[in-house]
């Protein structure tokens, strides 16, 4: 018979679309006919959640666990055969799922532009303030090259 004795997380990684639970020795420990196998990162070294279905992505994957000299290949799709091991997954995942990540790539990309626009309106009023005609005529192509502003509206 299969249990789940320990699951804890080496660490977690967030991405964008997944959640990767890795793993590490003496963080994942299996029960198997009254035996205690340790996880040892053999071949697969995480659990991968997809952050929109909360669904096991790498079910494929083959953990190795250890007692002694004697080792046990498993695949996930079989721990997934345990209930705990699903409680235990879901209970990692779970607070990385409802929080939301920082600013992504594209809002990102959104602020970026903004705060270049609004420097360059702070550039423009400084050149106002020192009679810099020059300055002010080259901002403002700028702002007209990168911002599709032009002279006009900026008065």
């Amino acid at each position: 018979m299969l249990s789940i004795k320990t699951l804890k997380p080496f660490y977690v990684k967030q991405e964008t679309r997944n959640i990767r639970i890795m793993l590490a020795y003496q963080y994942f420990t299996i029960h198997i006919d009254g035996d205690v196998y340790q996880f040892v990162p053999v071949e697969g070294r995480e659990i991968v959640v997809n952050r929109k279905t909360k669904r096991i992505e790498n079910e494929k994957d083959i953990l190795v666990f250890q007692k002694g000299k004697h080792m046990i290949q498993i695949s996930i799709a079989e721990l997934l055969d345990i209930p705990e091991f699903l409680t235990h997954v879901h209970s990692i995942a779970h607070r990385y799922l409802t929080k939301q990540l920082p600013v992504t790539l594209e809002k990102s990309g959104d602020v970026i532009y903004e705060l270049e626009r609004q420097n360059a309106m702070r550039l423009i009023d400084q050149a106002i303030d020192h009679n810099d005609k020059e300055a002010f005529l080259e901002l403002c192509d700028y702002m007209n090259e990168n911002f599709n502003v032009s002279h006009e509206t900026q008065k």
